[in-house]
């Protein structure tokens, strides 16, 4: 007898409202704040507001900018540092169907233009600190498409003027606390447009949707093990991938966000010692700014502290500083395009038998994808065919699943390049490792090819690193006749320590291929992204120079 093919699972079993509703961050604040109504969510200097109080808050925001005529896929841009205005405008405009644009704040004027006249920003809220900036950014818009400015007149700002038609706390005040906001209709609508820092040419806008948004947010706390009510420090700047998505991620487990202006040694080990802090994230130079702290500066940690790190591949010796301290390290890996960090170096109970050094250089691997990242693979960039997973052979990472961007804005060609294949192409060349773990090596554009040889200027850095004089290192390509590239060192010392270029090649020779090893080392401090990241491109042109 034939077998029927009427599948009973598929009939009057369908979606509707009932059991059926689209993934959204939003759910997380509606949540915490009725839940847990008189928590702490916010600690800004003196400025203590709990959920209820953060609730009405991002609630007034979205009535406001309603009655200013603000809706469905609109654009709102904040400038500001990590404050308690930042976090709410990860819920206000989103609460009208709106599009948060979190802007770089060490941009420059002509930078900022560019995105708030690409991303069709029509309100900007702003930090008096940046008002000479954001002035500037403004006065470049053709008059008809100027967004409307609102001032965040923070008393803890240095300096700066008033530029908007009033301040952030006066426009809360024109919104009702009890407006019916929406929650999305489609999980796919846009919720954030983050630019990422090109090297070349103008940014690019990566769109995020509210579903990606809740699933990467509910990534980290299942990556992370992260307990009920985490006391969260703001070292990571949320206009970076909208702070890894933690500003969802702490809401939904209805932590309390400790807030920094300014990241230096001092502020962040008060801010761990006087207020409880577990959890806080950042990229490898933050793990150095704590670790090579001045004494008088530092304060007591007490252990179990878990730090969060990624942003560039943080070097073993760095690691093991830290862990030394007793601050329990994840390393984390991701992108913009991927809503931040989607991979982490998942840890082994069995690990913990190796030597501390072993332990450190294990986990400077990015290692293997969240649970909810479906795909990740290191694969022939051409042909997108898996390379062999002996920890050697190099190939491009590649990435899919639902913390991957909607696309680029305004970008087609850029988009469908990216998806080529039907994954994403990270641009990052790395290896897989046997057991399955991935480790970068370079990104495509920083490899050194010195007489037809790859070297990884990751692998050189992290020896750098061990030499006890070095605070910070980076290696880029100098164009050399013979071999075509050399690598080119770039050094800053530890406060108080001298050493020779002869001596940090010498400490090379001993623990690398000499092919590898720095054949120029420059002693300078090294230019930083406003995330940390040591920006390679000026120094390839340094190099080009010498």
């Amino acid at each position: 007898m034939a077998r029927a093919t009427h599948n009973p699972y598929e009939t009057d079993l369908d979606q509707n409202a009932a059991n059926t509703t689209p993934l959204t961050p939003l759910s997380f604040l509606r949540r915490t704040a009725a839940v847990f109504p008189n928590r702490t969510a916010v600690i800004h200097g003196p400025v203590r507001r709990t959920w209820a109080e953060t609730y009405e808050r991002c609630v007034r925001l979205a009535s406001a900018l309603a009655k200013r005529g603000i809706g469905v896929g609109d654009t709102v841009a904040v400038m500001a540092p990590n404050t308690p205005e930042a976090f709410e405008a990860h819920f206000g405009p989103a609460m009208i169907g709106a599009v948060l644009n979190a802007l770089n704040i060490r941009l420059d004027a002509e930078a900022l233009a560019f995105i708030l006249g690409h991303g069709e920003a029509r309100v900007l809220i702003t930090d008096r600190e940046f008002s000479s900036v954001m002035a500037k950014a403004v006065a470049m818009l053709d008059p008809a498409r100027r967004p409307f400015v609102i001032d965040i007149d923070d008393p803890q700002a240095k300096g700066g003027e008033l530029i908007g038609a009033m301040t952030y706390e006066q426009f809360l005040e024109t919104g009702d606390p009890a407006f019916a906001w929406r929650m999305p209709p489609d999980e796919w609508e846009a919720i954030a447009l983050n630019y990422t820092s090109g090297t070349t040419g103008n940014p690019k806008g990566v769109v995020y949707h509210h579903r990606g948004a809740y699933l990467n947010a509910m990534g980290n706390i299942a990556t992370w093990a992260m307990p009920h009510h985490p006391v969260y420090l703001w070292t990571l700047p949320m206009f970076h991938c909208n702070g890894w998505c933690f500003p969802w991620t702490v809401t939904a487990m209805a932590g309390t966000n400790v807030c920094l202006r300014a990241i230096t040694a001092k502020a962040v080990y008060d801010g761990i010692a006087d207020h409880g802090v577990t959890h806080l994230c950042g990229a490898p130079i933050v793990m150095g700014l704590i670790c090579n702290a001045p004494e008088d500066q530092r304060r007591e940690l007490k252990p179990g502290l878990k730090m969060m790190t990624a942003g560039a591949a943080p070097p073993a010796a760095v690691i093991e500083k830290m862990e030394r301290m007793g601050v329990e390290v994840a390393h984390v890996y991701g992108l913009t395009e991927v809503y931040g960090p989607v991979t982490i170096c998942a840890w082994h109970e069995e690990w913990n038998e190796l030597p501390l050094e072993e332990r450190a250089a294990i986990k400077a691997r990015q290692g293997v994808n969240y649970a909810t990242l479906e795909g990740l693979m290191v694969a022939d960039p051409v042909t997108l065919q898996p390379v062999p997973r002996d920890g050697e052979t190099m190939g491009e990472i590649f990435m899919r699943g639902n913390t991957v961007m909607k696309g680029y804005l305004k970008n087609p060609r850029a988009t469908q390049e990216a998806f080529a294949g039907g994954w994403f192409h990270t641009g990052d060349l790395g290896v897989w490792h046997p057991d399955g773990y991935i480790q970068i090596k370079d990104r495509s554009k920083d490899i050194i090819i010195s007489g037809g040889e790859n070297i990884s200027t990751i692998e050189v850095e992290g020896v750098l690193y061990k030499h006890p004089a070095v605070l910070e290192a980076a290696v880029v390509a100098r164009p050399d006749e013979k071999w075509g590239e050399t690598p080119c060192a770039f050094v800053t010392l530890k406060e108080g320590s001298t050493v020779t270029e002869a001596e940090i090649i010498a400490w090379c020779r001993a623990n690398l291929a000499h092919f590898k090893c720095p054949r120029t080392v420059v002693f300078a401090p090294l230019p930083k992204t406003s995330t940390g990241k040591i920006q390679k491109f000026v120094l390839r042109e340094q190099a080009k120079a010498l």
